[in-house]
């Protein structure tokens, strides 16, 4: 007697685990105040992007309507020169957004790597490297921003160059703290046991596991970035007249505060929207990336 065998095929149940991109973007679309952040970001670059189109004046141009109203020919008004506040306001978005650009990006790199070296080698490295980092923290932000620009001449590239620098300890002691927690890590520990270079641990181990506090913060320090270059450019140490850079607006347009508030009023609401915009999205990305957020 033959008996029929069912032949019974199992396949094996393929979980795939889900890209961590694809995990982020699904957390970003449902944070809020990250979502309106990057709305409000993507905005200011496109207006900055897009502000010849925008207008049909060039931001020096001068004309005989002094602290004109805003009306349909001039939507945010005039200065007391004459000049479109409107364009000024979008031209000076392109100032705001570079400054803030290159002055994080320049405190990220040296700041990061200074806290890298200080926190994975130790010694004497982390001793010198913490003193700098502690005395350029005993001076108020903006204090030393404006001595620094005093030394080297005032300007919009020599502003920048003291930005970045009073921001590089900001990120040399996260990483440096950052370093700290990762290297005690048994996979740094293996790495060390089977022979690994040091400069192969840092940049492909303990580099990309320090990375996200830093980028949370790079997004804050924008903001602050914008507020540091708009108060150098307030006290005629950042951009020089004719450039739109919205403190030096905010310094021009004091005297005519009551006269003419909108000279003074545009730029100051674009200094706020863009430090909300990256303060928001700062705020979501630290809420994401948090593990104990994401409940």
């Amino acid at each position: 007697m033959q008996t029929d065998t069912a032949k019974v095929e199992i396949q094996p149940n393929h979980v795939e685990d889900e890209k961590p991109w694809k995990e982020f973007m699904r957390a970003f679309i449902r944070h809020r105040s990250a979502l309106i952040g990057s709305i409000i970001i993507l905005l200011l670059i496109l207006i900055a992007i897009l502000a010849p189109v925008l207008t049909s004046y060039e931001y020096s141009a001068r004309s005989d309507d002094l602290n004109q109203a805003p009306s349909a020919e001039h939507w945010f008004g005039t200065d007391e020169m004459g000049r479109d506040v409107f364009t000024r306001v979008i031209y000076g978005a392109r100032i705001s957004l570079w400054v803030g650009f290159f002055a994080v990006t320049g405190s990220i790199v040296f700041g990061s790597f200074l806290g890298l070296i200080a926190g994975f080698y130790g010694g004497w490295r982390d001793t010198i490297i913490s003193r700098f980092f502690d005395i350029l923290l005993a001076f108020p932000g903006i204090l030393l921003a404006i001595a620094i620009v005093t030394i080297l001449g005032p300007g919009l590239n020599n502003a920048l160059i003291a930005i970045a620098i009073i921001n590089i300890p900001t990120f040399g002691r996260l990483m440096r703290s950052s370093v700290l927690r990762v290297k005690e890590e048994d996979f740094i520990l293996a790495a060390r046991a089977i022979g690994m270079k040091n400069s192969r641990i840092l940049f492909h181990h303990i580099l990309p596991n320090c990375w996200t506090p830093i980028m949370v913060q790079g997004t804050l320090s924008f903001a602050t970035a914008v507020i540091e270059a708009a108060a150098l450019g307030f006290l005629g140490l950042g951009a020089q007249p004719p450039e739109p850079e919205w403190g030096t607006m905010l310094s021009d347009s004091r005297p005519f505060i009551q006269t003419a508030p909108w000279t003074m009023i545009f730029p100051g609401l674009a200094i706020m929207l863009t430090v909300l915009g990256f303060n928001l999205l700062g705020d979501g990305l630290r809420d994401i990336f948090d593990p104990r957020m994401k409940q």
